[in-house]
């Protein structure tokens, strides 16, 4: 079992920058690809970033590839997404998901473990 737990959300103005965690425990953090989501309320979730087992991998949601950058430190079992010049329209609950396969993925199905999220709210 893999347990999640995200951290670093809160209330941010509009061109500022916020940076999330994720702390990751009960598996080999290094078998896991990770990735990012997020869902604003009457939305579905959507896809922010993912980062390959090594990290030497990420891919981005068009939305915000350009603004967030997602990395890994597979020495502390954590997950990081920095968000630069935020919008209004990042305002979501982000989650962090792991997936247990060498590859990348941007579908929320294709992740079997997800972190209980944290709320980003960005102010105009």
């Amino acid at each position: 079992q893999v347990q999640l737990v995200e951290s670093g959300g809160g209330l941010a103005q509009a061109g500022s920058s916020l940076r999330l965690s994720c702390a990751v425990s009960g598996r080999t953090f290094s078998w896991y690809a990770m990735g990012w989501f997020r869902q604003a309320p009457g939305k579905e979730r959507e896809f922010v970033a993912t980062i390959a087992l090594s990290g030497g991998s990420t891919y981005y949601g068009d939305s915000v590839k350009g603004r967030f950058t997602i990395s890994r430190d597979n020495a502390k079992n954590t997950v990081s997404l920095q968000m630069n010049s935020l919008k209004p329209e990042d305002t979501a609950v982000y989650y962090c998901a792991a997936r247990h396969s060498i590859s990348t993925a941007t579908i929320p199905s294709s992740y079997g473990y997800w972190g209980q999220g944290t709320q980003v709210t960005v102010s105009s």
